[in-house]
């Protein structure tokens, strides 16, 4: 009788174990982002996530380390790929104003879509600094910094910014108005995408055109 052959798994295709704990990243996911947008952050409880999600607690746990690092756990893919998106949006031959507001853009309306989840992610972003989440979080909010600073970066080559400021400083003080701005559009009532660009571009310009 002859030996029965394995075979080798196949390169790019993925086993039982990775699947079932991929599956248990999407449901852990679901049911955190379901419970933050109907009970809030406070009132969320890791233990109700972990019985609607199927899983127990501890493993609940070993995804995010916290409640506040669980609510970024929900939303640290969908923010790599806003920034993606926003850096892609950045071209040379674009002024600075329209570099910052068509990249700009993509956080807005990744903002948009949810806006109770949204002002959970803006006030907890606040105090979030440990966590498993936390460095790749902080990465990407780095990534979006970094893109301003490009922006004026291009501009100061293009003689189109007079103002002999280092490109990281001027870029700190538009991401610093880009924040407040998006923090105030999100406690309006009315939650639209027309609205809150019109603010930031009327922002930008003062910044860019000054108040004489």
């Amino acid at each position: 009788m002859k030996a029965k052959l394995i075979q080798p798994a196949r390169a790019g295709v993925k086993g039982r174990r990775e699947l079932n704990k991929e599956d248990k990243l999407r449901r852990i996911k679901a049911a955190a982002r379901s419970l933050f947008v109907k009970n809030g952050y406070d009132d969320a409880s890791t233990r109700e996530i972990a019985q609607r999600a199927g899983v127990a607690l501890g493993t609940l746990f070993s995804y995010a380390a916290n409640k506040r690092d669980l609510l970024f756990l929900v939303v640290n893919d969908e923010l790599d790929e806003v920034a993606r998106q926003a850096e892609a949006s950045v071209r040379p031959e674009l002024s600075l104003s329209e570099n910052l507001l068509s990249s700009l853009a993509h956080v807005y309306e990744f903002f948009g879509r949810e806006p109770r989840l949204s002002r959970l992610i803006l006030r907890e972003m606040q105090f979030y600094e440990t966590g498993a989440q936390a460095k790749r979080f902080g990465k990407t909010r780095q990534r979006m910094r970094n893109l301003v600073t490009e922006s004026v970066r291009i501009a100061q080559g293009k003689k189109e910014i007079s103002r002999k400021e280092s490109p990281e400083t001027i870029g700190l003080v538009i991401f610093s108005i880009f924040q407040m701005e998006v923090r105030r559009w999100l406690s309006g009532k009315r939650i639209r995408l027309p609205d809150g660009m019109a603010d930031l571009q009327r922002a930008i310009h003062v910044v860019l055109h000054g108040l004489s």
